[in-house]
């Protein structure tokens, strides 16, 4: 919750048996820096508060905006002063990438998780719908000669950027929809949601809406449009800003459904009642909500560390205690499904978290190997590569499989409520209860900590 100073009531005078306010004292000059390195802050306003006033206070706190969306009073700022979020006040302003240039608090497995979800280039030949293993395990194929979903719902790929020109997404992108996001502040040139240093969202994207004929590549829903949202940079990192910018532009333009195959940096996890992570978490959480209301279900990988999310009690990228008032972001926001990871076994992947899960579904796992012929042990899709196909494991890859039978759900049953297609998503999935050898795995058969309602299922989506 954001927290607000009071402002002193002007000292009131009695002169001649009345009160007379006195005249304020002339404001002090401020002296800003201009010379060090700005950042960019996440600042909270109390709801109902005005551009000017933001415009206000920032200026006189050494700040600029960058942009303010006054449906949530969430202003993004820059700043080069130290002190930015001291004047602002600890609880309501919040630099991630401030937090990043101290070697202390840079994501320490980041380079772990690149090497998880690193694309390994599959050298497509003949017809890729035999190495498509994944779709096969939640009737995609089946699913897609009944209904491939309708190009008036849009799903939202908050992720690295989508390559609008692979044979598989050319029919499937809006540009009109898709937005670069990772200073803030939407930005509509088609260079600022494109992809620059990753095939992530690529690769994303391909497994909910990609179709490519000529190569026997389908995706889950390939009848719905996709809009690019970028809110990774060149660093690989997803900040604060980048995610409210990203939800808000999602409830603006009327999606339906978002993936969001990330976690916000530089977390893991945020505390709600901590100085600085207090700013992050209601920022997100204002932005998440207030799409939610707009009708859009927002759908989340559940993470990669392999570890209980309910039961952490330290941030494994920054050193600081956790409790129940903290979460992963933006997962651990109410209304978000969250999607834990199977491999081509159809038990949990060796990498995937659990502990707080939605539905899963097919992530991969490099020790489940398929049968020769039926593809790599990663998910195959769309890669950045000059139009080809790779592979990747991770709950990066899980969770658009979710998306896209979430966007057949809001195909079917147009103008639903995300909570509605939410309990069809978990409604309908196949139950995986937890086997035996599976000690940590708790719960009923339809609802554990490891598969939550079950493996999503496209063609219960779509009869």
């Amino acid at each position: 919750m954001s927290r607000l100073r009071r402002m002193a009531a002007p000292l009131a005078l009695a002169v001649g048996g009345g009160l007379f306010a006195a005249a304020p004292a002339e404001a002090a000059p401020v002296t800003c820096d201009t010379t060090s390195t700005p950042y960019t802050y996440v600042v909270t306003y109390q709801p109902g508060t005005g551009a000017a006033a933001v415009d206000r206070e920032l200026a006189a706190k050494c700040g600029t905006k960058v942009a303010y969306y006054p449906e949530i009073a969430v202003a993004i700022a820059s700043s080069r002063n130290a002190d930015f979020q001291q004047k602002i006040g600890v609880y309501r302003a919040y630099s991630g990438g401030k937090d990043v240039a101290s070697a202390a608090s840079a994501r320490s497995s980041l380079g772990a998780v690149r090497t998880l979800e690193d694309t390994r280039t599959f050298a497509a030949s003949g017809d890729l719908s035999a190495q498509q293993w994944d779709m096969k395990a939640i009737h995609a194929p089946e699913a897609n000669k009944i209904y491939q979903g309708s190009r008036a719902v849009t799903v939202g790929v908050l992720d690295s950027g989508i390559d609008a020109t692979h044979p598989a997404l050319r029919a499937a992108v809006s540009p009109a929809s898709s937005a670069g996001c990772v200073t803030g502040a939407p930005d509509l040139t088609p260079a600022s949601w494109a992809p620059t240093t990753s095939d992530h969202g690529t690769h994303v994207a391909g497994t909910i809406a990609g179709k490519d004929p000529a190569a026997g590549f389908t995706g889950i829903a390939p009848g719905v449009r996709l809009a690019s949202v970028k809110v990774v940079n060149d660093d690989g990192y997803i900040f604060p800003e980048s995610a409210v910018c990203g939800f808000v532009w999602a409830a603006r333009h009327g999606f339906q459904v978002t993936n969001n195959s990330y976690y916000i940096d530089p977390g893991m996890f945020f505390c709600s009642r901590e100085p600085g992570d207090a700013a992050a978490y209601e920022a997100v959480r204002r932005a998440i909500e207030f799409s939610t209301r707009r009708g859009v279900l927002n759908v989340s990988a559940a993470g990669n560390s392999g570890f209980d999310t309910t039961t952490q009690t330290t941030d494994p990228n920054r050193p600081h205690p956790v409790d129940s008032s903290c979460g992963i972001l933006p997962k651990a926001i109410d209304g978000v499904v969250t999607v834990s990871s199977v491999g081509y076994a159809g038990t949990k992947s060796s990498f995937s978290n659990y502990g707080s899960i939605s539905v899963t579904a097919p992530g991969g796992d490099f020790s489940q190997l398929p049968p020769e012929g039926e593809g790599p042990s990663c998910p195959l899709s769309t890669t950045v590569f000059g139009g080809q196909y790779g592979s990747k494991c991770g709950t990066s890859m899980a969770s658009p499989h979710a998306a896209g039978v979430a966007a057949l759900l809001a195909s079917k049953f147009r103008g639903a409520p995300p909570s509605f297609i939410a309990r069809l998503l978990e409604g309908e999935a196949d139950v995986v209860k937890c086997a035996s050898t599976e000690t940590e795995c708790t719960g009923p058969a339809k609802n554990n900590s490891y598969y939550g309602h079950g493996l999503v299922n496209a063609l219960d989506a779509v009869r």
